[in-house]
């Protein structure tokens, strides 16, 4: 089944701004809200359509790659397996809205509907960012990279449960080893649940008496590992690849985190990048312009041999179709383009000096005068 269009979702334009969506969302959260539809399926569907449609729009980078590709782009390389609540990049947004959803409906509404705002079993561990500089001919081809990432993974002594060899973690005695506690609390609407993480164990549900001499009762220990990440061609800076399960390992045998790996474009001697074209600049002489010649120049895939037409005037720009950088993944393919400087010398020989006295003198035509307009009047006279 196609998803809906984030901003139909919401009932913003795509002009909206942060501060229009953010209110939008808020709207849609308050009127799909669980607690004001019990047992409302299609209402419990529509608040999480909402969530997931402000976790997109909320996040720039999200965003732009949504404006982009659409739902498709979402799944592709920079964000792999679609939406997750786990995904959030705006979590201070998030809790602010949900802080104030909580205060309107009495507290604890995401308990009853996501299992509790309070965690329950193992620690997720955390996050890890790796920043990966790549040239403009890796972005153009697309490449593999081996990457060392730091993190913390489980203890090989104690197998990540943090509890000393021979002892094992024991159910809390606080919770029942459920990870939660429970409060009730009386509004004008009713009573209502608050759930939140048990203090005693953290929200694990066991709780370690004898801990590894490793790691300290953690369950993890500093530790390295390659992995090899694809980049597909097209990337740009600011674009990033989520390494889902790389980064930090939880503690006691909690899952790991991400690793998330942002591209970083190298700058380069010869090109510069403007979207999916690159520019080179071409230097040339004025015999070259005037007769014409045929000029090796580099591309991102190699040398090729271009033609300079007779009467090439400086800052005239060729195009070199479909050498420059492909869509991400799309089907179309940037051009190079290739900008004439015609070359004054600064040190003439005596008989260089000689040669341009003649041609001075045997030019059949002057260029046009100077002021506004030059570059028209140009066009009109050389073409």
């Amino acid at each position: 089944m196609s998803k809906r269009d984030y901003y139909e979702v919401l009932g913003v334009n795509r002009k909206a701004s942060e501060d229009e969506i953010k209110k939008a969302y808020r709207k849609q959260a308050m009127k799909y809200h669980p607690d004001r539809n019990p047992e409302n399926k299609e209402a419990e569907a529509s608040f999480k359509e909402a969530a997931e449609a402000y976790e997109v729009l909320s996040d720039s980078q999200k965003k732009q790659i949504y404006d982009q590709y659409g739902h498709e782009g979402l799944g592709g390389p920079f964000q792999s397996g679609g939406f997750q609540w786990s995904d959030f990049t705006h979590a201070g947004d998030f809790n602010d809205i949900f802080d104030n959803l909580d205060s309107i409906f009495g507290g604890g509404i995401f308990g009853n509907l996501f299992g509790g705002r309070g965690r329950q079993g193992p620690q997720r561990g955390e996050d890890l960012k790796v920043s990966i500089e790549l040239t403009l001919e890796e972005i153009a081809k697309g490449t593999q990279k081996k990457i060392k990432i730091n993190r913390l993974q489980a203890c090989e002594v104690c197998h990540g449960t943090g509890a000393k060899s021979g002892t094992s973690a024991v159910t809390c005695s606080t919770c029942g080893g459920m990870g939660q506690v429970r409060q009730s609390s009386r509004s004008i609407f009713g009573q209502f649940v608050n759930v939140t993480s048990c203090p005693a164990c953290r929200g694990e549900g066991k709780v370690v008496k004898d801990p590894c001499g490793e790691c300290r009762g953690e369950g993890r220990v500093r530790g390295a590992a390659t992995v090899s990440v694809n980049f597909p061609a097209g990337v740009s800076s600011g674009h990033y690849i989520p390494m889902r399960g790389q980064g930090n390992v939880g503690p006691r045998g909690g899952p790991a985190g991400d690793c998330i790996v942002f591209i970083e474009e190298k700058s380069h001697e010869q090109f510069e990048r403007h979207g999916n074209d690159v520019i080179y600049d071409l230097a040339v002489s004025f015999s070259q312009a005037a007769l014409g010649d045929e000029i090796e120049v580099p591309t991102l895939a190699g040398r090729v041999r271009m033609k300079i037409p007779s009467g090439t005037q400086s800052g005239k720009i060729f195009r070199l179709r479909g050498k420059g950088i492909p869509e991400v993944n799309g089907y179309q393919t940037g051009d190079q383009l290739v900008r004439v400087s015609v070359w004054t010398p600064t040190k003439l020989s005596k008989r260089e000096e000689e040669l341009f006295q003649e041609l001075a003198r045997l030019e059949n035509g002057k260029p046009p005068a100077g002021g506004k307009g030059l570059f028209e009047k140009m066009k009109e006279v050389f073409g």
